[in-house]
This record gives structure tokens, C-alpha cells and sequence, in this order.
């Protein structure tokens, strides 16, 4: 009887303790930030872009590197991810900020991280190839690696985060910049920023 006692006593603490116990906090969703939509006639503007990625870019976890202490190891923040995967939301935030384009845009992402040089200093990354193309003819008008980063102003989640919408529209402007500057016949223009 008293074993039955202890057994019992035992079991509703055990149940009481797990509701009583915290419950694990969920990772904050982050995205770049609401993207300035351009309008043509009372409608979207629609450019046709596609943003490839290795698969290790292809999932929503935010990535940091410790170029001072482990160079070659890549890390996870585990309380901050992205809605999405960055290629995903990069791809999202061309189409919905896009000026009216006369290409196919191919973008493939090979870089999207956060890299500390030492404690108290990070910075954020991102490379990734451009292909534009004719959209009648699919013929490649030219194609330009961009090469982009920028510091963080705090070396935490919340810095990078901050610093990739940054850098996103960053990377937006450098695309409608180039495109800009694309010949309308003749050879291909490909590049790469130095």
C-alpha cells in the first residue's frame, strides 16, 4: 500500500511538473522587409526571375561563420530563422519590388551568410551569378557575378537580419543598375565585380 502511495504521488508530481514546466520558446521569423511595390496601369508588374541555390542555401536557417575562431565550420542562430529560405525570399522580394523588365532574369545564390572577423565585428554576404536574357528570342543578353556585403551594426541575429534586408535591396539596385546598362544587340555583356 505504501509503494502504491509513493507510485502515485510520484506520477502527479511527474504530471503536474510538466505542466507547470516551461514550454520551449519558438524561433523568431524574419524576412527583408516589406519591398516597394511598383505599379503599371492599376496593376503589378510581373518581371519573369528565378533564383536557384546550392542546397545547403536552400533551407530557412540563418548561417554564421567565425572566420577568427573556425573559418571552415558553419553555425546556426537556433532562436532566429527566415520565413523562408533565402533564395526563396529573394526571389519574392525581386518580383514584388521590380521595376517593369524587359528580361528573363536567372539568378543562381551561392553565398547568403554572416561572417564575424572577430567577437564584437561581423558582416553579412552575398554572391550570386545573373543571367539576363531576351524574352522572345531566350537569347542571353548578358550575364554578371555580383560580389556584395555589408557590416552589421550589432554581431547577433538581429544585426544580420537587419543587415541582409540591407543588403538585398542593395543587391536590387546593383541588378537594375546593370540591366540598365545592358546592350540592346549585339554581343552578350558578361562580367564580374572585382
Amino acid at each position: 500500500m505504501r509503494y502504491s502511495s509513493l507510485l502515485v504521488s510520484a506520477i502527479i508530481m511527474a504530471s503536474a511538473g510538466c505542466s507547470v514546466a516551461p514550454k520551449p520558446s519558438q524561433p523568431a521569423l524574419h524576412d527583408f522587409g516589406a519591398p516597394y511595390l511598383q505599379y503599371e496601369n492599376g496593376t503589378f508588374a510581373r518581371p519573369a526571375v528565378t533564383v536557384t541555390a546550392p542546397k545547403w542555401l536552400r533551407d530557412n536557417r540563418i548561417r554564421y561563420r567565425l572566420l577568427y575562431a573556425a573559418p571552415t565550420r558553419v553555425r546556426f542562430y537556433a532562436l532566429d530563422r527566415w520565413i523562408a529560405p533565402p533564395p526563396e525570399l529573394f526571389e519574392q522580394h525581386l518580383i514584388a519590388g521590380a521595376k517593369p523588365l524587359e528580361y528573363l532574369l536567372n539568378i543562381r545564390l551561392m553565398d547568403f551568410e554572416q561572417q564575424f572577423e572577430a567577437s564584437d565585428r561581423a558582416r553579412v554576404v552575398m554572391r550570386f551569378y545573373l543571367e539576363a536574357y531576351a524574352p522572345d528570342s531566350k537569347r542571353q543578353l548578358g550575364a554578371h557575378e555580383f560580389h556584395l556585403q555589408q557590416a552589421t551594426q550589432t554581431p547577433d541575429a538581429a544585426g544580420a537580419v537587419m543587415a541582409f534586408a540591407g543588403l538585398v535591396r542593395q543587391a536590387e539596385s546593383r541588378i537594375q543598375n546593370w540591366l540598365a546598362g545592358l546592350p540592346e544587340s549585339g554581343q552578350p555583356d558578361i562580367a564580374s565585380e572585382p
